[in-house]
């Protein structure tokens, strides 16, 4: 099975993650999952193509997050949880990175 190394963009937007993390700015309902994504993706580890479909669901579940506020900089409440995630998950380019990739299944 082939692995995928998240490109600078996405290991940036995890790294970032991890920061409001420590700061505590991800929220009560942040999940052992978002932080073991973030990890894995801020040290650049290899990415399962199982992963790879995690995050493209993940992606499409949350987009609707983008909207709330504290989502984009210059917010009130900028990061807001949703953010956090989102970013601990690689952030648009992490969406625009999986989205891209073409697994061997669905040649």
């Amino acid at each position: 099975m082939a692995t995928y190394r998240p490109p600078s963009t996405v290991r940036a937007a995890a790294q970032r993650a991890l920061e409001w993390i420590r700061d505590g700015q991800a929220g009560s309902g942040f999940t052992d999952v978002g932080r073991r994504r973030a990890s894995q993706l801020a040290n650049g580890e290899p990415v399962s193509e199982d992963t790879i479909k995690r995050m493209r669901s993940y992606f499409a579940r949350h987009e609707v997050d983008k909207q709330a506020e504290g989502f984009n900089r210059g917010d009130n409440n900028f990061p807001s949880p949703g953010r956090v995630a989102w970013d601990a998950w690689g952030g648009d380019a992490g969406q625009r990175w999986v989205n891209d990739i073409k697994l061997p299944d669905e040649q």
